[in-house]
C-alpha cells in the first residue's frame, strides 16, 4: 500500500508512525509534514486545506489510500472531490463536517435528536444581541465563537465584563477571523471530560480508546484554553456501564440522527463529553482524532493500522481487528514561549536522541522543520513526548523522563499531566 497522510502536526506524525509500522505499507507521503515526520515520511510542501492541489498531487503520486489529519480539509469538502474521482479516503463528507465546522448546526444537530448536551441560551450575530442575553444568564457562562478556530474559539465567561471583552475581541476586532462571525452561549456544565473517539465506515462503527486532555496552558488548569496540553489514556477510565450509557445515550442516537438526516458519517469522530452527575453530556463534535489524544491512543495500537483504515474506506470496518495494549499511555506537549498567544519560533531543538533511548517513549513532532541539519521549532505546539508502560504512572514517569532531556529556548510544558486521573477534574480541563 501507499498512502498519503494530510496534515503536519503532532496527530499526523502518529498516524505517520503507526502507519509505517504495517508490513503492507511500502511508502507514506504526507503533506505539509514537518522536521519529524519527514524522517519517516516523504513530506511534500502542499497546504492540507488547499483541496486543487491535494487533488493535483493525489493524481501524481496515486496513493491507494488518503488519511485526512486535520478538520481543514473536510471542512473544504476535500473527501467529496475525492469520492466523486472513486479514491479511497478516510474522512467525513464536507456536509457531515459541519459537527465541527459549526457549533451552531452541532447544538441544533444535538437539539433535534435528544441527544444529552448544555442548554443553549442562544446563537446570536451581532454584539448588542449577546448583551442583552448575558443580562439574564447565570454566570460562569460558556461562549463559543461558530466557526473553526484552531482551538481558542471556546471560552468559560466568569463574569459580564469577561464576556463582554471575548466578544470585543472576537466579533470587533475579528481576532478569530471569519469563525468569530457567529457566538452561541450556553449553560456551563460541571464534572470530568472524557475524549470518545469511534471510527465509521458508514454503518458498522468500532470505539477507540478513552483518553483524557488538557486544555488549559499551565498546571491546575489555569491560564488560557489551547489545542491541548497533553493526554493519557487508561481502560479506567470508561467503567462498563459509563461505556453503555454513552453508547445508548449518545454514540448511536449521533449515528443514527445523522443517518436520518441524509448525512452518512465515515471516519473518525469524536465525542468530546461531561460526566456530569446527572451522566454524561455532548461538549462538542470534531471530526477527525483529537490531538494529542491520538498520540495517547496510537501508542497503545496492537493491530494494522493501514490495514484497518483501508476497510473504513471500502466500507468493510471489522471491529475485532482493533486489539489493544493493555496498561495505559501519556502524552506531555511541550510548547513555545508565548503559546497560546503570540509564539516564538526559530528555537533550535536538542536532546531528542537522549529522549528517544527511554524505554517505550516515542517523541511526535508537532511544530518542527528542518533546516540543514538542525532541527527547528515552527509551531506553538512543538513536540508530543508519548509514553505507553503497564500502568499509567509508569508512562508518565518516562514521558516526563524523556522532556527533561529536550531543550529549546522558551520550552514551557505542564508538569501535572493525568496526575488527577481517578479524582474529579476541573470544568473545562
Amino acid at each position: 500500500m501507499r498512502i498519503l497522510v494530510l496534515g503536519g502536526g503532532g496527530r499526523e506524525h502518529a498516524l505517520v508512525w503507526k502507519l509505517k509500522q504495517s508490513a503492507r505499507v511500502v511508502k507514506i507521503w504526507c503533506a505539509p509534514g514537518n522536521g519529524g515526520i519527514a524522517k519517516d515520511a516523504e513530506c511534500v510542501a502542499i497546504d492540507a486545506g488547499d483541496i486543487d492541489a491535494i487533488i493535483a498531487l493525489a493524481e501524481k503520486i496515486q496513493p491507494d489510500l488518503t488519511v485526512v489529519g486535520p478538520e481543514l480539509p473536510l471542512v473544504n469538502g476535500l473527501t467529496d472531490a475525492f469520492r466523486q474521482r472513486n479514491w479511497a479516503v478516510v474522512g467525513p463528507s464536507q456536509k457531515a463536517a459541519q459537527l465541527e465546522g459549526s457549533k451552531v448546526f452541532s447544538k441544533r444537530f444535538l437539539e433535534q435528536h435528544r441527544i444529552p448536551t448544555a442548554k443553549m441560551y442562544g446563537a446570536f450575530d451581532s454584539p448588542q444581541e449577546i448583551y442583552r442575553t448575558l443580562n439574564s444568564v447565570n454566570f460562569p457562562v460558556v461562549m463559543k465563537a461558530d466557526g473553526l478556530c484552531a482551538g481558542k474559539g471556546v471560552f468559560l465567561a466568569p463574569d459580564f465584563a469577561a464576556a463582554r471583552d471575548f466578544v470585543e475581541r472576537v466579533m470587533e476586532k475579528n481576532e478569530l477571523g471569519p469563525g468569530g462571525q457567529r457566538i452561541l452561549l450556553e449553560e456551563t456544565l460541571e464534572g470530568d471530560e472524557l475524549s470518545f473517539i469511534i471510527l465509521t465506515d458508514g454503518n458498522r462503527y468500532a470505539p477507540l480508546l478513552p483518553t483524557r486532555d488538557h486544555k488549559r496552558v499551565f498546571d491546575g488548569n489555569r491560564g488560557p484554553n489551547t489545542g491541548g496540553m497533553g493526554a493519557y489514556s487508561i481502560d479506567e477510565l470508561l467503567p462498563d456501564a459509563l461505556r453503555e450509557t454513552i453508547r445508548s445515550t449518545i454514540v448511536e442516537p449521533t449515528l443514527q440522527g445523522l443517518a436520518a438526516n441524509g448525512i452518512p458519517y465515515q471516519g473518525f469522530l469524536y465525542i468530546g463529553l461531561m460526566l456530569t452527575k446527572s451522566g454524561p453530556k455532548v461538549l462538542e463534535f470534531n471530526c477527525r482524532l483529537g490531538d494529542p489524544e491520538a498520540q495517547a491512543i496510537l501508542a497503545r495500537t496492537d493491530f494494522d493500522l493501514a490495514e484497518v483504515l483501508s476497510d473504513v474506506a471500502a466500507g468493510s470496518l471489522d471491529s475485532s481487528k482493533l486489539r489493544w495494549k493493555p496498561g495505559a499511555a501519556a502524552c506531555v506537549v511541550l510548547a513555545s514561549r508565548g503559546y497560546p498567544g503570540k509564539f516564538e519560533t526559530g528555537k533550535k531543538i536538542d536532546g531528542l536522541t537522549a529522549a528517544e533511548q527511554i524505554t517505550g517513549v516515542q517523541v511526535l513532532h508537532a511544530g518542527t522543520k528542518l533546516v540543514g541539519n538542525s532541527l527547528l521549532t515552527s509551531g506553538g505546539r512543538v513536540l508530543g513526548v508519548t509514553a505507553a508502560a503497564a500502568s499509567l504512572k509508569a508512562a508518565l514517569a518516562s514521558a516526563y523522563e524523556a522532556a527533561a532531556k529536550i531543550y529549546f529556548d522558551g520550552m514551557h510544558y505542564r508538569k501535572d499531566i493525568g496526575a488527577h486521573a481517578g479524582q474529579l477534574s476541573a470544568a473545562g480541563d
